[in-house]
């Protein structure tokens, strides 16, 4: 009996839900759905974006509709385009098996009439953005009055958005006996405000703890001078090859300029903001989730339609204005039970922002270095190992193998290997050597240990082992039994990682690796080369005039050449048609 059958589902959705695969319901559908299966009430539902909460609506909604009326019976409100379509596409997929039920998007950047005519053709379900919402009850090209059902999704990021006349006045055109149904991450006094204004005596559903961030979400951030912020930023990205993230900025003109930036210095990269078409928006969406483009920095308003599951991190280019909304943008990664990490990027004034976004979401963050050049190398080699190790054998090449041979039997295998991995440690290398150490002096409020008296090591386990930098961390203090705050600076990668403690314990370290087993595998622990960090470095020209690179280059050279990313990441402008649902807004979406 697949779960979901539990908590009431009819047969149609259970053979859409199985499908699609879906198995185990999560905490917000297992608390939301049979309520709202089961009884006729309003409903406040305070759940971590990327929990489910389209399902834990849409299932019930799906359930209560009379497909066999034309009549609108559900109106979906949600903040962006991008969204709106998520949501509707969602529920397609939910009802497929339910006959005669017709779900409706309604968004600006497409053609009004078009959308009028879907609605007047029979539309159960309407999922719409407030702006073009509104500007269709104006015209009179909707009829709401006698809905059954209002759902509010991301409720606080609409009202944080500017939206809170739009929904009041869409509202006061629904019936009063209606249910409404409040679904959002945080729970900031706006969202009060609709719910005592709009809601009659609502449940209150909570997953986590109201403003908290994902359990598989960890926090770190990165202090550096406000000139360094684009360099960090490349660094962090070399420093994590198989990086698939979103990089967030505040306003349309830095996404736009930050991703061009990347896009010159060779990373697979592209922006994602409202001065982009429709068009161009669903391009970009389609090379992301294709993993075409790694690095898709966005405005908070644009990324609100993000919903793809795979993503390692998010990288917050510069904070939000909002402390609540670093919790929308650390809910992108960590989704579907994956864990993920959420990076900062703050210059020493902002810091004591760091406390107070803590205190928001109950998660402590950890201050961690922006990594040094010899670092990215020691990290680039041991990925391009472990790509050798894990390719595939193209038997295509054994007609080229006698004259390959000939060439390289001059030389032995040692000598090979060198030439071999020389390629790319060597490119890197030279690209680092007199790179200058990013990071900002400490404040005094700094939790991680100081540089000065610190040793660095490698140690051979790593993601594929079953750790990430928390349970890396505890395993190290267990293991090696030098104090609770011994163990800093934790990195981890697919097969190795990097820790410091100070260097007066760098005999017992070492002394405690030799010769030591982790479930039959040997575990070695090494001093990396930079163990000490801020000794060298040019002072001259910035990392960002020298050209950034990532293991897959398109030339030799550190800047490519020749033709831009063609996903809508360029120097397009171009804004799409219609009204704007975001109007009188300022540039940062």
């Amino acid at each position: 009996m697949n779960k979901f059958e539990a908590l009431g589902l009819g047969e149609a959705i259970i053979k859409a839900i199985n499908e699609m695969g879906f198995e185990t319901p999560s905490e917000v559908q297992e608390k939301a759905i049979p309520i709202l299966l089961n009884e006729e009430t309003d409903i406040v539902a305070l759940a971590q974006t990327g929990t489910g909460k389209t399902a834990a609506f849409g299932f019930p909604l799906i359930e209560k509709i009379n497909h066999e009326s034309r009549v609108t019976q559900g109106l979906i409100l949600s903040p962006t385009r991008e969204l709106c379509l998520q949501i509707t596409n969602e529920l397609k997929n939910y009802s497929k098996f339910v006959s005669g039920l017709n779900t409706v998007a309604i968004y600006g950047g497409a053609s009004i009439t078009d959308q009028a005519k879907q609605i007047k053709r029979g539309a159960q379900i309407i999922v719409a953005t407030p702006g073009r919402m509104q500007d269709m009850i104006n015209r009179k090209m909707v009829d709401i009055s006698n809905i059954d059902y209002c759902i509010l999704d991301e409720a606080d990021e609409m009202l944080n958005m500017g939206f809170f006349e739009d929904i009041t006045a869409i509202l006061s055109h629904t019936p009063d006996q209606k249910n409404t149904w409040l679904f959002s991450a945080t729970m900031p006094k706006e969202v009060s405000t609709i719910a005592k204004r709009f809601m009659n005596n609502p449940v209150e559903i909570t997953v986590g703890h109201k403003n908290t961030g994902s359990k598989n979400v960890s926090h770190e951030y990165y202090t550096v001078n406000s000139r360094d912020r684009y360099a960090a930023l490349k660094r962090l990205a070399d420093a994590n090859p198989d990086i698939f993230s979103v990089i967030f900025c505040r306003t349309k003109r830095d996404t736009q300029k930050v991703a061009e930036n990347l896009i010159e210095d060779g990373y697979n990269a592209a922006a994602l903001h409202g001065d982009l078409s429709q068009n161009q928006r669903d391009l970009v969406m389609k090379s992301f989730r294709n993993r075409q483009i790694q690095m898709l920095v966005a405005t908070d308003v644009a990324a609100r339609g993000i919903d793809v599951d795979d993503i390692t991190h998010v990288i917050n280019y510069q904070l939000p204005d909002e402390i609540e909304t670093y919790t929308h943008r650390s809910g992108r990664t960590g989704r579907a039970g994956k864990s993920g990490v959420s990076m900062v990027i703050v210059s020493k004034s902002e810091t004591r922002k760091i406390k107070s976004i803590e205190r928001i979401i109950n998660k402590t963050f950890e201050k961690k270095e922006i990594p040094s050049g010899e670092e990215i190398c020691q990290v680039q080699l041991f990925h391009l190992a472990n790509d050798i190790a894990k390719a595939e054998i193209n038997h295509e090449i054994d007609t080229y193998l006698p004259s390959i041979h000939e060439v390289l039997e001059s030389f032995s295998k040692e000598e090979l290997i060198k030439k071999f991995f020389s390629v790319e440690f060597s490119r890197f290398h030279n690209y680092y050597k007199k790179a200058k150490d990013l990071n900002a002096v400490s404040d005094g409020r700094d939790r991680g240990a100081d540089n000065e008296g610190s040793t660095r090591y490698f140690i051979n386990i790593g993601e594929k082992d079953g750790f990430d930098w928390m349970t890396l961390k505890d395993f190290l203090k267990d293991t090696l039994d030098l104090g609770r705050d011994a163990v800093n600076r934790v990195d981890v990668k697919e097969s190795f990682s990097f820790f410091n403690t100070s260097s007066e314990q760098q005999d017992a370290v070492v002394a405690a690796f030799e010769n030591f087993k982790l479930e039959g595998r040997s575990v070695n622990v090494e001093i990396s080369k930079d163990s000490g960090r801020g000794r060298g470095g040019s002072r001259g020209r910035s990392d960002r005039n020298r050209g950034g690179f990532k293991g897959k280059r398109r030339s030799d050279d550190f800047k490519p050449r020749g033709k831009r990313n063609s996903s809508g990441s360029g120097s397009s402008r171009e804004s799409g048609g219609g009204r704007r649902d975001r109007r009188k807004r300022s540039d940062r979406n």
